[in-house]
């Protein structure tokens, strides 16, 4: 009786001591890695040694992988490589490649479930995925400084994403650096997320952003996509300090995005460097819109939108707003800068003497009429414009900055990004485009 007492004691003890979480070395040899994920306690840190390891990898307890920079997990090519359903997981420091094709099951380099919570992935080359990672329904994971190149066996629009957010409260993604495939990052019907430092280049859309609601996008740069940052049907977004550099078709768009903060950004070298589509009681300011086609497009359905303190650059148009009423550009006596506007200061106090419209009435016949483009040096035009210089009330509705600025907004950009951008032509540059130009407000 007493023996076996004893020996409850002893198990009891046994089993209440806390497990203390160690580091496991494993070997790159067939099975080790299954192995050493099936016998891991919660907090073990799996060290792989350099080699090849097979996938699929299934994480479903709280480890951390870590390859230490020179481990390789590959898979069949069929569905996701690592796919991760537990919480508290982190992947670290490997090479992982060989996902399948499937878009209906998302393959990717790394899933991240929809059961999951606390995920880390970091430090990481997810090369030549259909996804490079998806974070699926999971909430507050952190995905930074990995490095995604995509495919560019596909049409573009066949191709997948860099990062892929969908329904991911809580979601961090920073200091990624991705190129190729579909859309770099991809939100849709998230929230409460930040984006911020990651470099986006040679893709459809840098940041594509649908139904993410009370979320950051940040200090990223975008070189060379198609279209910078396009902000769709979200609310409460805040978008500050961005750059976009020669992207083709916009630099930045705004459809049905409202009641946003947009401050900050710099647009340069695109075709429109903004285009403002049905978006409400946004405030606009601080942001640089420089050497594009178009400086800002803004469509007759965006109502009370603060738009001030923005510098437009030596673009071709400034702004192209056809409408049948006057839209004041001004907030509490502060306008913006017009690189065209031959403004005297005689007060001295920065704003100048008389009020800009970039707009006259021979641009609405312009972009109404496109085949007037012919007259534009005819005595005619120039007798219009005269007329409304000395006649204002011939003024068409428009663009009013009734306080222009006399100096732009500073927005610099470092000699890194400068180099980074001129290491190579943009893709749609040089490569044979197979995709026809695609309708950013319709297709998706």
């Amino acid at each position: 009786m007493m023996r076996t007492g004893f020996l409850a004691c002893v198990l009891l003890a046994f089993f209440a001591a806390p497990v203390t979480a160690v580091e496991l070395r494993v070997p790159a040899e067939a099975g080790a890695l299954t192995l050493a994920i099936a016998g891991a306690s919660p907090g073990d840190v799996l060290m792989l040694a350099p080699g090849r390891y097979a996938g699929p990898v299934l994480l479903d307890r709280p480890i951390t992988l870590d390859g230490q920079g020179a481990a390789l997990v590959e898979g069949t090519g069929v569905g996701s490589v690592i796919t991760v359903t537990g919480s508290d997981i982190t992947v670290r420091g490997l090479e992982i490649r060989g996902s399948g094709s499937s878009h209906g099951t998302l393959d990717s380099g790394v899933k991240i479930d929809k059961d999951a919570e606390r995920v880390t992935v970091e430090d990481n080359r997810i090369l030549e995925n259909l996804h490079g990672v998806d974070v699926h329904g999971a909430r507050d994971s952190i995905v930074r400084n990995n490095t995604i190149i995509g495919r560019r066996d596909h049409r573009m629009n066949d191709r997948g994403n860099g990062i892929y957010v969908w329904d991911a409260p809580g979601t961090l993604l920073e200091g990624n650096f991705i190129r190729y495939g579909r859309d770099g990052i991809f939100s849709n019907s998230s929230r409460d997320s930040i984006y911020r430092g990651n470099t986006i280049r040679d893709l459809r859309y840098a940041v594509h952003y649908m139904y993410t609601n009370r979320s950051e996008v940040s200090g990223n740069i975008s070189i060379g996509n198609h279209l910078g940052f396009a902000l769709m049907y979200s609310t409460g977004i805040t978008v500050r300090d961005n750059i976009s550099l020669s992207d083709r078709d916009h630099g930045l768009m705004l459809n049905f995005a409202n009641s946003s903060e947009i401050t900050n950004n710099r647009v340069q070298g695109a075709d429109k460097c903004t285009f403002i589509y049905n978006a409400h009681r946004n405030v606009i300011t601080g942001n640089r819109f420089e050497d594009c086609e178009t400086g800002i497009h803004f469509t007759a359905g965006s109502e009370r939108n603060d738009i001030a303190n923005n510098a437009y650059i030596a673009n071709r148009t400034q702004v192209k707003y056809v409408g049948t009423r006057d839209v004041e550009w001004s907030a509490e006596g502060l306008g913006n800068y017009w690189s065209d506007h031959a403004a005297f200061d005689l007060g001295g106090d920065g704003i100048a003497d008389t009020a800009f419209r970039p707009n006259d009435l021979m641009d609405h016949i312009l972009w109404t009429q496109p085949a007037t483009a012919l007259l534009l040096g005819s005595p005619a035009v120039h007798l219009v414009r005269w007329s409304q210089s000395n006649f204002p009330a011939l003024l068409p509705g428009g663009v009013v900055d009734s306080h222009p600025l006399m100096q732009p907004t500073v927005s610099p950009i470092t000699a890194e990004v400068v180099a980074m951008a001129a290491e190579s032509p943009p893709a749609w540059q040089i490569e044979r485009q197979t995709d026809e130009k695609f309708d950013p407000l319709s297709r998706h």
